[in-house]
């Protein structure tokens, strides 16, 4: 054999070894490309549920932080309360405490209102006059500070928020009925609220 043919006899082997050798090389290479799925895949469920599962804890710690929130709030809003009704007691307590003692001196003020119409009528020196004017003057002066005042009535329209009818007296007139005819015992608001009404005769 030459040596020609030789080479050419040694070039076909190396060619038919390259062409055996192809498919497996192929093969390895489809395994390994699955192999890389598999992983890729395996890494991206791995991902995917740590993903999910820190979106878990987002979401019950925004519970949690509205909760807390709600709870706040709610708890400023009683003690809002608490503070407000406490002072309004307190209010209450010290007006209760003024109208007590107002409600007290009232007597004092119908006597005084007595003594002055005696003394009206009465020959009496101007000296007396003068005196219980000016007590009775002081006495209603402190008193109208603290927020008393007179119930008007006489010649009023009877009203049962301020009056209390103790008799009735029949008149001729059309526009006295109804009215009050006259008033027997003085009646007094304190800042608006009545503490006594004032007892009245009725026109009818």
């Amino acid at each position: 054999m030459s040596e020609n043919t030789q080479k050419d006899t040694t070039v076909q082997e190396e060619i038919q070894e390259t062409v055996q050798e192809t498919p497996a090389a192929e093969t390895v290479k489809e395994e390994n490309q699955k192999e890389d799925k598999k992983g890729f895949l395996k890494k991206g469920s791995k991902d995917k549920a740590k993903i999910e599962e820190l979106e878990k804890k987002v979401a019950e710690l925004e519970n949690k932080t509205a909760k807390d929130k709600d709870d706040y709030i709610r708890l400023m809003a009683e003690f809002d309360n608490y503070r407000r009704r406490t002072s309004q007691e307190k209010l209450e307590l010290v007006s209760m405490a003024s109208t007590d003692t107002i409600k007290g001196l009232l007597p004092v003020l119908d006597d005084c209102e007595r003594a002055l119409a005696v003394l009206k009528d009465s020959d009496d020196s101007n000296a007396a006059k003068e005196g219980t004017e000016l007590i009775y003057s002081k006495l209603m002066g402190y008193l109208k500070s603290k927020g008393l005042a007179v119930i008007e009535a006489k010649d009023q329209t009877f009203d049962t928020d301020l009056h209390e009818a103790v008799a009735q007296f029949p008149v001729q007139e059309e526009e006295q009925k109804g009215k009050v005819f006259d008033v027997v015992q003085t009646g007094y608001t304190l800042n608006g609220k009545v503490i006594r009404f004032a007892k009245v005769v009725v026109g009818i």
